[in-house]
């Protein structure tokens, strides 16, 4: 199963941006990750910025792509549970997967209807390079409990 990131802005550089590297070179071991980083549309217009932002993030989403769209108002899974889903998927033979972080002013309903799953890393609000960082650790951190590691404890 290959995971897809799919991300709407640059990674600003900077330790968080090396944290969330060294976390995909660690997911890599068990699953083969490709991040996609869409253009953030410009100007200020909060509206249009979250319709160009959906247009951006769904044409970076092959069709036959499993969804899972973060949002805070998404289900908060504990980790293990997290593991359990990522296991059905892989066990089921899903061959992509693509976890879709929108811009500063979320993603419109096309984006929610098209997302098999929506997922709350949490209620609080994080910038998008914290919300990648924590993604890129908590996958790593399922493919580890799979894996029937010690790195969950």
């Amino acid at each position: 199963m290959r995971i897809k990131l799919v991300m709407v802005g640059r990674n600003a550089p900077g330790p968080v941006t090396e944290a969330f590297e060294e976390m995909l070179v660690r997911l890599q071991r068990a699953f083969p990750v490709e991040q996609v980083v869409v253009a953030d549309p410009p100007g200020a217009d909060p509206e249009r910025k979250r319709r160009e932002g959906t247009d951006r993030l769904l044409k970076a989403v092959e069709k036959e792509t499993v969804v899972v769209l973060l949002d805070e108002r998404g289900q908060a899974l504990g980790s293990r549970a997290f593991a359990a889903h990522l296991g059905r998927w892989r066990d089921q033979g899903v061959r992509q997967l693509a976890f879709v972080i929108g811009g500063a002013y979320g993603v419109d309903e096309r984006l929610h209807a098209r997302a098999t799953q929506v997922l709350a890393l949490s209620s609080m609000t994080f910038t998008h390079q914290m919300v990648r960082l924590v993604l890129a650790e908590q996958l790593y951190r399922a493919a580890e409990i799979l894996r029937g590691s010690g790195y969950h404890h």
